[in-house]
Order: structure tokens, then sequence, then C-alpha cells
């Protein structure tokens, strides 16, 4: 079973696509472009539609989805962590 999918395997996150992702937990993703798996442990609860982070990110960092630029870290994210509006932000303000 898949827990999340990403587009390209530089994607620094990936969508997570089934409920009930727990701490703990070791996550099946699926890469699109290669038709791939790889796997992240997860570090905390990720809600279905939410972002796992792939790879740690500091502060300053570019978030890459589907490929492209999607925002900066605003507050370090470990592999396995919850990515959202509480350490990710649009560029655009």
């Amino acid at each position: 079973m898949n827990h999340f999918v990403l587009h390209d395997k530089g994607d620094t996150v990936a969508v997570v696509v089934v409920e009930g992702v727990k701490a703990g937990m070791t996550l099946n993703g699926w890469i699109m472009d290669e038709d791939r798996t790889t796997t992240v442990q997860a570090l905390q609860d990720i809600p279905i539609g939410h972002k796992v982070a792939l790879k740690d990110m500091a502060t300053g960092d570019t978030v890459i989805k589907y490929g492209i630029d999607m925002g900066k870290v605003v507050a370090p994210i470990k592999a396995g962590e919850h990515a959202h509006v509480h350490n990710i932000k649009t560029k655009r303000w």
C-alpha cells in the first residue's frame, strides 16, 4: 500500500493519500515520474491530503512539490514530519 505520492524524485515533500498516518509508521510512497517506490519514517501524525517531508530542510530552504518551487521553509523540518502552513509559507509575501 502506498501512503504518499510524489511526482519527481527531486521533490522534497509528498502528499499523504491515506487516512491514519501516525508517528512511528514506515510510509511507502510512489514516485510517479519513475514508477518506483520509496519510504520515509513518519515522525508525526499527518492528515490525509497534507504533506510529509522527504528530507531535512532548514529555514529559508525552497520546498519542491510536483517538481516546482511551492514555497519556503519558515521553521526547520525533519524528514518524516508534517509539512504544512506552520512550517512552509509562499514566497509571494
